[in-house]
């Protein structure tokens, strides 16, 4: 009789996790319910005892990972690098590039376990080329944008239960098992808690003030640092002007901040720089479509690579660009690659067709 594969499910605490475990125990899989140790808070407190509760509901191993370490190394570093650097940082695809699918899998590997399995919503399928991502069947819940730095030797690697299912179906499963009750939903930047992102940057570094212009260069005003200050901002940059006004740019080697109407709030375009591809560099870039965040819709592109960068000009103009954030490509449902914003492009004659 042959052995069940042990898989490692990372377990959140989450309903997402909980019900992932459950699906592979009840295809057969030896599961080992892991769960890591990040930062130290109330909320990671209870997360790791409903992580240990779903656990014992499920009859399979607990085990607590410390990745405190690597996570303030590789993520919290990283998010207040940026930030100084008036860059607007994705530590959702930092945590996932190095420590889930990075030191969790090696862990998960010296348990003998030869998959990792999470609770996002995606999909892996193998073809001629390789394994290939996918966004989830339904797309209001797709997390394939956090995972584009995902390679061929990681996929082989590792499964997404839920690729296939709503998160409406997801929390009926949970509830006809009569899971138990699950840790609460973190923000964004998980790390943050209940802190306001700023109050957390200025216990990391000192900010300099410096100088709030309009495009023209003209003084409106001062700013605090900019690490305070988002592209597409409007609330909370400190001044009273009679139109709205928007952060369109931060200069961060001149610490400037820059202010300008709606309309200048928008791009033409983007060169992105560490492109990663999933399945190697596209032999075609035909029919590809890009997001650039999370939440944006992708918009047709007409891509220009050279090594690891790669220039992206929108079919339409797209608003807030941000240098530091992720921007992915898609040709259809696949997630063919993606790499860091360093710049936006100005709207003009290149634009995608």
């Amino acid at each position: 009789m042959m052995s069940k594969k042990r898989v490692a499910v990372a377990l959140s605490g989450g309903v997402d996790s909980t019900v992932a475990a459950l699906i592979l125990k009840k295809d057969g899989y030896d599961v080992l319910g892991v769960h890591m140790l990040l930062y130290t808070s109330p909320l990671a407190d209870e997360s790791a005892v409903c992580a240990e509760r779903i656990c014992r509901t499920l009859k399979v191993p607990f085990i607590l990972v410390d990745l405190r370490r690597e996570f303030e190394r590789y993520v919290v570093d990283y998010f207040c690098r940026e930030y100084q650097a008036g860059l607007t940082p994705n530590p959702c695809v930092a945590c996932n590039r190095y420590v889930k699918f990075g030191f969790l899998l090696e862990d998960a590997r010296s348990r003998d376990a030869e998959y990792l399995a999470t609770g996002h919503y995606a999909r892996i399928k193998r073809s001629v080329r390789g394994r290939r991502l996918l966004q989830a069947k339904y797309k209001q819940k797709d997390q394939s944008y956090f995972l584009y730095t995902l390679d061929q030797m990681k996929l082989t690697n590792i499964i997404f239960p839920l690729g296939d299912y709503s998160r409406a179906e997801v929390e009926r499963i949970a509830y006809g098992e009569k899971l138990p009750r699950t840790a609460k939903s973190s923000q964004d930047v998980c790390f943050l808690s209940r802190e306001n992102y700023r109050s957390f940057l200025d216990q990391r570094f000192s900010s300099s003030a410096g100088e709030i212009v309009d495009t023209m260069g003209q003084l409106l005003g001062r700013h605090r640092g900019v690490a305070s200050y988002t592209v597409g901002q409007r609330r909370g940059v400190g001044l009273a002007m009679g139109d709205r006004a928007y952060v369109i740019k931060i200069d961060s080697e001149n610490n400037r901040i820059v202010l300008g109407g709606e309309e200048e709030l928008y791009s033409g375009g983007a060169i992105a720089e560490e492109v990663h591809w999933v399945c190697g560099e596209p032999s075609s870039v035909a029919g590809v479509t890009a997001k650039i965040r999370y939440k944006a819709k992708e918009v047709p592109v007409r891509l220009s690579l050279d090594g690891a960068s790669a220039t992206a000009w929108f079919a339409c103009p797209q608003r807030a660009v941000s240098p530091g954030q992720a921007i992915v490509f898609y040709r259809e449902e696949e997630v063919l690659g993606g790499g860091t914003i360093k710049s936006a492009l100005p709207v003009g004659e290149e634009t995608a067709g």
